[in-house]
Parts: C-alpha cells; sequence; structure tokens
C-alpha cells in the first residue's frame, strides 16, 4: 500500500503557531514572570540612553520591546511583521511585554538600530551572571572553551544562486576541453570579494557553498552555552585590533577561510578575557585551521590554557620523511640520524612568526648550492630544508596525549559550537533575515545570545537542567 503524504499549507502552520500562542503561552508567560525578572538585567546606561533620547516620555517601555525580541527568538518566530502580528493576535503576549498597543514596525526595526550597543552591552553582562550557573551545572564542561567562526547571509542580489551559477556555467562550457581547470575555483576569484549594495556582505564559503554574509566569530563552553560574539568585518573590532592581518583572497575558499579563522582567534580571545578577567577556562577545542606553533603559544602561554585539542592540520604535513632531532634539538638527515642539518639562521616573513631555516648536511657549494648526497630524500637541488619554531614541542604535546582515549572522548565536545550556531541560525531564526544592515544584524545575533543566557537563568531557578538550551520543551 502506497504511503500517502500529506502536504503542509501556510495556513495550517500559522494556525498551528496561532494556537500555541493562545493556549499554551499564558502558562509559559507565568513561568517566565516567576523565575526571572529582566529589568534586574537591564544596564543602567541602557535605560539612560533609550529614555533620555527623546527627551519625552516614551509610548513603548524598554522591557517591552526586549521581551519581545527575546520571546521571538525563544518562539522561533522568523520575522519582525509575524511578530506584530501576533501581538496583535495575543493578548496575553501584550500584557507580558508591557504593551497598552503595539509598536509598528519602523519602530522594533529602528529600536535595534539605534541601541544594538547597548544590546551588546546587556549581553556581556547577562554572560558574567551565567558563568558561575555553568559552573555548578557542570564544572568540567563549564572550563572548556570551543571556537568557531560562521556568517549571516545578507539580502543581496550576490546571494542568488543563480548569479555564480551562470558564472559557472559560462566556465564549464568555455573549459570543456580542458578538464585540468576546475571552474568551481575559477568562479569564486572572479566573484567579488563584497557585494556591490553592502560592503558588510563579504564573500565567504560556509557549508559547502559560496555566499555573501556578515562574519562573525563565536565562543562557547562546553555545555553550548554562548560565552562570546565578535564580528570581524565590524569597524571597531578592526580598529582595536591593527595587527589583524587582512589576508589577499586567493583561489582556495577552504584555504581563505581557513587563514581567516587562524588570524582571528587571538583577537577575539584577547576581548573575551578583557571582558570578562574573572573567567579561567582550562581547555581549549578548535578545528584543524588552529594548528600552527604559533596559536599554540598564545593559547598556553597568552591564555594559560593548560590542553588544547587541535587536530593536525594535513595542509602543514608535507609528504616527505619527517625529520628527526638530536640531543641538542637540531634537526637531523631523515636517512641518517647521526648527521644534523645546517643552520641557516632565522627567516621573518610577513603574517608568520620567526622560524629558523636548515638545510641538508651533503649541500655544498658550486657555482650555486647543490646537494651531494646519494640517496636524496627531496627532489631539490639545495637537499632537503626544514623549518624550527620557538613552540614546536607545544605543538606536538599540547597538554594531553593525541589519540587517546582521553583525547577522542573530549575532542567530540567540540561539535557543540556548532550546534550553538546551528540553533542561533534556525531555531532563533538569526539566518533567512531580509536585511543587508550590519547593524540591524548585529543586534538580532545579540539578542540571540541575551535569550540564550535567560534560557540558562530560567533553567536552573526551575531546578531542570536539561533545559540549559532550549525552553520550547516547557511551550509544547
Amino acid at each position: 500500500m502506497a504511503t500517502k503524504y500529506h502536504q503542509i499549507s501556510l495556513t495550517e502552520t500559522f494556525s498551528d503557531c496561532q494556537n500555541m500562542f493562545i493556549d499554551e503561552s499564558p502558562s509559559f508567560f507565568q513561568i517566565l514572570s516567576d523565575h526571572f525578572d529582566l529589568s534586574d538585567f537591564i544596564p543602567f546606561e541602557f535605560q539612560s540612553a533609550f529614555y533620555l533620547s527623546v527627551g519625552r516620555n516614551r509610548i513603548y517601555p524598554l522591557h517591552g520591546f526586549l521581551s519581545a525580541f527575546i520571546l521571538q527568538k525563544i518562539f522561533s518566530i522568523p520575522t519582525d511583521s509575524l511578530l506584530l502580528l501576533f501581538l496583535n493576535i495575543c493578548e496575553e503576549l501584550r500584557v507580558f511585554c508591557g504593551f497598552s498597543k503595539v509598536p509598528d514596525a519602523s519602530l522594533m526595526s529602528r529600536f535595534k538600530h539605534d541601541f544594538e550597543p547597548y544590546i551588546e552591552l546587556m549581553f556581556q553582562q547577562m554572560v558574567d551572571y551565567t558563568e558561575p550557573i555553568c559552573q555548578l551545572i557542570d564544572s568540567s564542561l563549564a572550563q572548556m572553551l570551543t571556537f568557531d567562526t560562521s556568517g549571516i547571509e545578507l539580502y543581496v542580489t550576490e546571494n542568488n544562486p543563480k548569479t555564480l551559477n551562470a558564472l559557472i556555467k559560462k566556465l564549464k562550457a568555455f573549459y570543456k576541453d580542458k578538464p585540468d581547470v576546475d571552474p568551481y575555483k575559477m568562479a569564486y576569484g572572479l566573484m567579488p570579494s563584497q557585494a556591490a549594495a553592502s560592503s558588510d556582505a563579504k564573500q565567504m564559503y560556509i557549508n559547502g557553498h559560496f555566499c555573501y554574509a556578515d562574519k562573525f566569530a563565536i565562543l562557547t563552553n562546553g555545555l553550548g552555552i554562548v560565552r562570546h560574539i565578535a564580528f570581524l568585518d565590524d569597524a571597531d573590532f578592526k580598529s582595536s585590533h591593527p595587527e589583524l592581518v587582512v589576508e589577499k583572497k586567493s583561489d582556495s575558499p577552504d584555504e581563505d577561510k581557513s587563514v581567516g579563522d587562524a588570524s582571528s582567534l587571538v583577537p577575539v580571545l584577547s576581548d573575551f578575557f578583557g571582558l570578562h578577567p574573572d573567567f579561567h577556562p582550562d581547555i581549549f577545542l578548535g578545528d584543524s585551521s588552529f594548528d600552527s606553533a604559533e596559536l599554540y603559544g598564545s593559547l598556553f602561554k597568552d591564555f594559560h590554557f593548560s590542553k588544547a585539542l587541535i587536530p593536525y592540520n594535513p595542509r602543514n604535513e608535507g609528504s616527505l620523511k619527517k625529520v628527526g632531532y638530536n640531543e641538542y634539538g637540531y634537526p637531523t638527515c631523515p636517512n641518517d640520524s647521526s648527521l644534523a642539518m645546517k643552520y641557516h639562521g632565522i627567516t621573518n616573513e610577513k603574517g608568520r612568526a620567526d622560524r629558523i631555516k636548515w638545510g641538508c648536511p651533503m649541500m655544498s657549494y658550486h657555482k650555486g648550492w647543490i646537494c651531494n648526497c646519494q640517496n636524496p630524500c627531496s627532489t631539490a637541488s639545495r637537499g632537503r630544508t626544514t623549518y624550527t619554531y620557538e613552540n614546536m614541542d607545544l605543538r606536538m604535546f599540547p597538554g594531553i596525549q593525541r589519540d587517546s582515549e582521553e583525547w577522542n572522548g573530549t575532542y567530540k565536545i567540540r561539535t557543540i559550537v556548532e550546534r550553538a550556531i546551528n540553533h542561533f541560525k534556525i531555531n532563533m531564526c538569526i539566518a533567512g533575515r531580509k536585511t543587508r544592515n550590519h547593524t540591524t544584524t548585529k543586534a538580532d545575533v545579540f539578542l540571540a545570545g541575551i535569550a540564550s543566557q535567560l534560557t540558562v537563568i530560567v533553567a536552573h531557578d526551575m531546578n531542570c537542567p536539561q533545559y540549559i538550551r532550549s525552553l520550547k520543551p516547557l511551550v509544547a
């Protein structure tokens, strides 16, 4: 017997949401009222800026706007227009927000645009409040810090799949007789670095597809609770970190992403510990893009992590036979450990840590450097070249034995940061917003961060730690 499928219509979806607000929301609002007072977490600076900015009485209260936007994230309401519709049809929602009448759409958008810095400040202060709660729930997981980057796709022409697909189709047709040409990489190189309508929409490669997005970095603990958010192309972020090198776009999207993630790690961690000096995470979890000797040194010496779980990056590993090391730390010939390689001084390259260059011990100079080895381990005319770094030992021994059971069990937790990003984008409806404005995009992401902190506070107060990442089961 064939299975009969039922197509879900927009009308049914809206009806389900409407029934949820009318039937289930009053009890949920009561739970929030009993376990959380939003006014206690609104910074004084926010209050002053909001009520002094117009010089007259406000019709709509500050906690009303914040309550509406936070509930929008918790209930997964995708657009502000749909939020306003629910405010119109649900009296309990209006009463909970403290609205005597429903604001218009321009006021909602203007609130996010005008008060974004204070929304960010409120998020940071709530992170301070939730840190002891995370330590009480599971101190071992709370001591872990995970890092990842992502982007919010903005509403620009370049994000229309037809734009890139049309270019790829032309390149495939033009180079159909040249199988060694990769039309996808070529298309990536030919597309502009930023969208024409918005300079904040930078070309990125996210989850296997090209897009133009507002890039941000996110830190979570091992519980999946967001600890820090930073927009990497923000003017304030760049001005406070002039050392951040903006690399030229290459023809490899994977390589560009890896370079961008690695260069942003230290600035983001510096800002995080500057905002929260009393936080002392012990374990760092990152993907292979952070596998460099320089970053290991920063993690251990500057930020005082005792363990850094970062897989080896295949791009950092050559196919040649590995060199050895003698008792003095000099690299030795791969074929003869008794032969120490020749010292060639310290190399200084822009954007890289200083490193010591070593050459083949069988090199000699005769109208140029040549290798006299009878069994060379490299095809280079000068023979084998290798480098040593200041923090090579930290990369090899990052406070934990690689491939041990402890490593494998602990590193699995790193995916929690990817789930947190997905929760923000899908469940809190950050993705798919029809805007190209950088400021309102930031405000929406930080409002989602505030909603996540509220979730932790309410779940802890209810003695229900299973709800620290989502309160939706309470509504169902």
